[in-house]
């Protein structure tokens, strides 16, 4: 029993007592562990950089979320992106290369609400970016487009076309640069290869239309949708050309009498080498320069694919491409195709795609005009595409539009033929019009003969659509001259007459929208200037466009201020037949000329500065100048409701028409009458008609009037505005009268004017008073002889005159501006007139002025002394200046001297007592 115990001991299981806990082995792994929490507050802060949108994400966040594999987070990230933009502009600058990069990238995404909300992006961030920013990067805009145009899904086809739309309204010129490489695209998009039957080997392949039927829109519509924006493409290539033309009144290349800009020279400068006159060669308006380098053109180091539609022979191709596409979109929608509907009646659908076809062939014609070689161009078009366009498209001609019936309210526009629009925007005359322009395209003169079938369908269908009354737009009307003016350099004879009597009748409407009344204006004055050139040989006149023209006037002087635009067209029109002595447009104006120049209501008065000079300009061309139409233009000078300067042109053109021009040659008969020209130069010198001076004499006291006890005449003080105005028309007055040869004669003249109208006036106007003493300045020699009347009226105006000028106040900075032009002229009369001094001296009787004039007196007294061309004839009068200051100091005796009556008495002393032989050049400042 020991002994077994014993060797139970070593292997002794241990007991556990009940709710004690299990001892730990020696050998136990300890498994517990202490955590901490760890802070990383600069990770937790916002990132001061890079401002964040509402979820709290960057740009760069954002912009790497457009890689993630979830098309809901890419999602989520563009409408972040717009967001975070939107917001914080100039982060665009700062990522412009990653925004753009990875915008264009999805253009080809999977999911539609990505590539939708990449389109929404691509729409704003094209509002935010200029074309220049954006041009280092749209090579790869670019080719992802063109990736997504030829995407084998359908549903990345129609959207490429959603930022097509885009690109072409935003960034037009860039686009077009890459012309070739989406030009085949456009292709692809509704056509597929096959190889031509006709030939056995693979060295041609040609395009034909493709049907898809997993599209969500029909074939046709589809077609329609890539073709609308190939045409925008097409007009963008158009308007990006070097040279821009009207889309209906195309000017050749070969008229060399087109319409040029003018150079305006300034004669004055010239005059005083102020600016040098440049001389032009070979009579143009451009300076040649003669050098022995000549530059290579751009063009010529580029490669086809580069040239794009600039390159004939990539236009060729293309129009080799898309040609039969085209008809064959235009056949399937054709009325043949239709079973409803009969005849020429088009379903809105059809007519659109239609209307594309057209738009497109007319475009890529604009195009082929653009090169060097048009004829030969024009020449391989007819030879290629003549016969298939008249089988198509003139079989079914014209065509109209069918809508749909609806059992309403009938609308009268729907039974006329002639509506324009119909009730979905769709304009079937606009089809028919693109289709006539380019049919005529094809014709010449030479085919006449061959092509008279269609050509008298379509002048017939012109002829009908200008007369029959409708109301046209400016887009129509565009194309439809466009149409009549090619029609008439086809067959240049008197069949050309309709057309523009067609054309007149529609130019008769009334109330026709500006842009169409100008298109119209353009188009007759192009006919009268190329029928113009043509009758220097051949005299036969259109009589429609010689009615046309004499209306202008007419229509000029009812139109006043309604539409300036307008009024300078018609200006611009009627110089130029005015310049080329047409007949019956100058008796039109003759008549007119009344209106045209009234100085109240007149077009001249009207009218802005650049159209009153072109006016003014038309007064050379009138046949006659009556008595009245010189009185309306003197009026017209003088009034201040056109320039100076345009007034002293006024005043020089009638000079020349006058017979005091100096003209070796005789000058045209009764032009403008002598005593007529008088009048009008002694009128408009006055300044003042004789109802408005008749008015005058009735207003008194200040502010307006200046009066002296001294002087029978009081002066008006005209504003400076009109006083400035009145003056510079006074010395172009004055140069005019000095220009007539028999001076003597001419002062006789003047001189009973002013004692006709002027002597006995109480109230003159102060510019009047200045402006008489200017002229007789101007006139007066020895052989003159100055009434008795004349000297007393011109004694008063002189006084009266410096007694304003001697108690203008120092704050009045209006009148302060007359001083020098008034001073200048008195005393210019004084010296060449000694009487008028003796005069004025005898007429200052200081017993009958009061107190307050005296010092007047006295400073005038002193400055005449001191003035060095008045010296000799003071010293003459010295006894009446003698006479005055006793006068003076009789009335200021037993009172203390003032300052002025001391200055006064040392004047005297030393200009006058003293008697000095040699008087300097004194000017005296007052």
């Amino acid at each position: 029993m020991t002994k077994k115990r014993k060797r139970q001991e070593d292997f002794q299981k241990v007991k556990f007592k009940v709710g004690k806990k299990k001892p730990k082995l020696e050998n136990a792994t300890d498994t517990t562990f202490k955590t901490k929490a760890i802070q990383i507050p600069e990770q937790l802060k916002e990132d001061g950089v890079l401002p964040t949108q509402n979820r709290k994400l960057n740009i760069k966040d954002l912009l790497s979320q457009m890689h993630h594999y979830s098309p809901g987070v890419k999602h989520n990230a563009l409408l972040g992106l717009k967001e975070l933009l939107s917001q914080y502009p100039f982060v665009i600058d700062a990522h412009l290369s990653s925004i753009i990069s990875e915008v264009a990238a999805v253009f080809t995404d999977k999911d539609s609400s990505v590539r939708g909300a990449a389109v929404h992006l691509l729409q704003f961030l094209a509002s935010k970016i200029r074309a220049e920013q954006i041009a280092p990067f749209f090579p790869l805009v670019s080719a992802h487009l063109s990736s997504a145009m030829t995407h084998i899904s359908e549903g990345i086809q129609e959207d490429s076309l959603k930022v097509l739309d885009v690109l072409l309204e935003a960034y037009p010129a860039l686009l077009t640069d890459r012309s070739i490489i989406l030009l085949k695209n456009f292709v692809e998009l509704i056509s597929h290869q096959q190889l031509s039957k006709r030939l056995k080997s693979r060295d041609k392949l040609s395009w034909m239309l493709s049907v898809n039927p997993n599209r969500r829109v029909t074939s046709q519509q589809w077609r329609l949708n890539v073709l609308t924006r190939l045409k925008k493409f097409l007009q963008a290539v158009v308007d990006g050309s070097s040279d821009t033309e009207d889309e209906g009144l195309q000017e050749q290349k070969d008229n060399s009498h087109s319409v040029r800009n003018p150079i305006c020279i300034s004669w004055k400068l010239h005059a005083n080498n102020q600016q040098p006159i440049q001389l032009f060669e070979s009579g143009g308006l451009r300076p040649k320069i003669n050098s022995s380098f000549r530059l290579r053109s751009l063009t010529s180091v580029m490669d086809s694919a580069e040239k794009g539609l600039s390159s004939a022979e990539n236009l060729k191709g293309f129009i080799e491409i898309i040609i039969p596409l085209l008809i064959e979109c235009w056949i399937e929608a054709s009325p043949a195709q239709s079973a409803p509907i009969l005849g020429n009646l088009l379903e809105s659908e059809s007519q659109q795609l239609m209307q594309q076809v057209l738009s497109i062939i007319h475009l890529l014609w604009k195009l082929t005009k653009r090169h060097d070689e048009t004829y030969k161009m024009e020449l391989w078009l007819r030879m290629n595409y003549l016969v298939d366009f008249k089988h198509h498209f003139m079989r079914h001609f014209p065509y109209s539009l069918q809508d749909t019936v609806k059992h309403k309210k009938k609308d009268p526009c729907k039974s006329n033929r002639n509506c324009m629009k119909s009730s979905n925007n769709i304009d079937h005359l606009l089809l028919n019009l693109t289709l006539c322009d380019i049919m005529v395209s094809l014709a010449s003169a030479s085919t006449l003969q061959t092509d008279s079938g269609w050509l008298d369908m379509i002048r017939k269908f012109v002829t009908d659509t200008l007369q029959d009354g409708s109301k046209l737009n400016s887009k129509q009307v565009n194309r439809l001259l466009g149409v009549t003016w090619r029609l008439m350099q086809i067959q240049q004879n008197k069949a050309t007459e309709p057309l523009i009597k067609a054309v007149y009748t529609l130019y008769q409407q009334r109330n026709l929208l500006f842009p169409v009344r100008t298109l119209l204006l353009k188009f007759f004055s192009r006919v009268y200037q190329k029928e113009d050139l043509r009758t220097q040989r051949i005299r036969s006149r259109s009589k429609v466009l010689s009615r046309w023209l004499a209306g202008l006037p007419q229509q000029l002087a009812l139109l006043g201020l309604r539409n300036p635009e307008l009024s300078n067209q018609l200006i611009d029109i009627i110089h130029s037949a005015a310049s080329r002595s047409n007949k019956e447009l100058l008796q039109s104006l003759q008549a007119t000329a009344a209106r045209i120049y009234d100085p109240l209501e007149g077009t001249l008065v009207l009218l802005p500065a650049e159209a009153q000079r072109r006016l003014v300009q038309l007064v050379y061309f009138l046949p006659c100048l009556p008595a009245s139409l010189l009185a309306c233009l003197s009026r017209c000078c003088i009034m201040g409701r056109m320039s100076s300067d345009l007034a002293a042109t006024l005043i020089g053109i009638l000079h020349m028409r006058s017979s005091f021009a100096g003209w070796k040659c005789q000058v045209q008969d009764n032009s403008v009458n002598d005593v007529d020209y008088f009048s009008f130069l002694f009128s408009t010198l006055i300044g003042f008609s004789r109802e408005e001076l008749t008015s005058l004499q009735g207003i008194r006291g200040k502010p307006h009037i200046s009066q002296t006890q001294l002087s029978p005449i009081r002066l008006y003080l005209t504003d400076l505005d009109q006083f400035l105005h009145h003056w510079a028309v006074t010395e172009v007055i004055c140069h005019s009268l000095s220009t007539i040869p028999s001076q003597s004669q001419c002062f006789d003249i003047l001189q009973t004017g002013i004692c006709k109208y002027l002597v006995g006036l109480v109230v003159i106007p102060d510019s009047t008073a200045g402006s008489v003493l200017c002229a007789i300045n101007k006139l007066l020699d020895q052989a003159c002889i100055i009434s008795e009347n004349l000297h007393r009226f011109l004694a008063s105006c002189c006084y009266s005159l410096l007694y304003f000028l001697l108690t203008i106040d120092r704050e009045d900075a209006e009148h302060l501006q007359k001083r020098d032009m008034l001073w200048r002229s008195c005393i210019s009369a004084l010296a060449l007139l000694p009487r008028l001094l003796r005069l004025m001296l005898q007429s200052l009787q200081v017993s009958r002025i009061c107190r307050e004039e005296l010092p007047v007196v006295a400073q005038l007294l002193r400055l005449l002394m001191q003035h060095g061309q008045l010296r000799s004839h003071m010293i003459t009068n010295e006894f009446l200046v003698q006479q005055i200051i006793k006068d003076i100091m009789t009335l200021k005796s037993g009172e203390v001297q003032e300052q002025w009556l001391t200055d006064l008495h040392y004047c005297f002393n030393i200009y006058l007592a003293s008697h000095p032989q040699t008087p300097g050049p004194i000017n005296t400042v007052y």
